[in-house]
């Protein structure tokens, strides 16, 4: 445990920052996990409603990686890696349909 004033003040806002981070990282892989599923139901049937959803939810997940790595949740490289891994998913059913 701390043993002085500032040492209880850091170890108090680390743990604000670990739970900020936190909840930054959660909502990106859900919005994530969204987007992937729109692409797999884009896959399995191709309509311009789909596709809609599919653009809707990637422009919401390039959002939430955008802050994360601004508010420096995220390194700029892990964020462009995650936005390159989302865009690589749609690009081949995109080509086929």
């Amino acid at each position: 445990m701390a043993n002085n004033k500032s040492a209880l003040k850091r170890a108090q806002i680390a743990e604000r920052n670990r739970l900020r981070n936190k909840a930054y990282k959660s909502a990106v892989k859900t919005l994530m996990k969204n987007y992937l599923s729109a692409v797999q139901t884009y896959a399995a049937n191709p309509s311009p409603e789909s596709k809609q959803e599919v653009q809707t939810r990637l422009a919401a997940a390039y959002s939430k990686i955008d802050k994360a790595v601004k508010r420096g949740v995220l390194h700029p490289n892990n964020g462009a890696r995650k936005k390159s891994r989302l865009a690589s998913k749609l690009k081949p059913i995109e080509q086929t349909a």
